[in-house]
């Protein structure tokens, strides 16, 4: 179903209005939780999205789109779930939490329509299948942040909103590490777990079910014909 694809440009007003939306959300984000915010994958997703409406790179988008659409999907599922009463998850929680201010919840919404927003730009750019490695790479870079430079699940804070636990490198709950395995265990766990189970299949599907980006290097140039071989086919 996929083929090969010459990238279509991105609409002006969409690079104008989601520029603007993140233009809103850093400022607001950075003195609310901190630089350290930026370090979640859905963050880092969110700016490479910049980098695609601007450069017209598919790379950017492509990579962004293997690693956050499976979790955001769940992120989606849990909101949808929410609004009927049967949360999936429980993980969009404070978004009905009356002690959030509605700004800052709307702001959060990103959360739902940034992988459409992703697929759209794989669309039109293409499917860069260079991704799945430049992502895996980029997790993997962030993971170990996370773990050694970050504050663990359950620590002491420096202010009420500052970002711990960060991509869950100590486990699934913030408040205290997990207690399954060893944390280093539990680190390479993610490190196997998050391109076998989530990126990988998301790859796949999008150079199945998208067009197919091909790099510049890797394209046959087209050779105009000979003066003298148009003679002799004329002749």
């Amino acid at each position: 179903m996929n083929g090969q694809s010459s990238s279509q440009p991105i609409p002006l007003w969409i690079k104008l209005a989601f520029t603007a939306f993140v233009a809103v959300l850093t400022p607001y984000y950075w003195r609310e939780y901190g630089p350290t915010n930026f370090l979640y994958f859905c963050d880092v997703a969110l700016f490479l999205a910049v980098a695609a409406v601007w450069t017209q790179r598919p790379i950017f988008a492509s990579m962004a789109a293997v690693g956050i659409t499976i979790p955001q999907l769940l992120w989606q599922v849990d909101f949808v779930g929410q609004l009927f009463g049967v949360p999936a998850t429980g993980m969009t929680d404070y978004m009905f939490d009356p002690g959030i201010s509605l700004f800052a919840r709307g702001l959060s919404f990103f959360h739902f329509w940034l992988p459409i927003l992703l697929l759209y730009l794989v669309w039109r750019l293409g499917y860069d299948r260079r991704a799945l490695l430049a992502w895996t790479g980029t997790a993997w870079l962030l993971l170990l942040i996370c773990y050694f430079l970050m504050p663990p699940a359950g620590a002491t804070l420096d202010f009420p909103n500052q970002p711990h636990n960060i991509n869950y490198v100590y486990g699934m709950d913030d408040t205290q590490p997990q207690q399954w395995m060893p944390p280093q265990a539990w680190l390479g766990m993610l490190f196997i777990g998050l391109p076998a189970l989530l990126y990988y299949p998301t790859h796949l599907a999008l150079k199945t079910f998208l067009p197919n980006h091909l790099p510049s290097k890797s394209r046959k140039p087209t050779v105009a014909p000979s003066p003298n071989a148009a003679l002799s086919n004329a002749s």
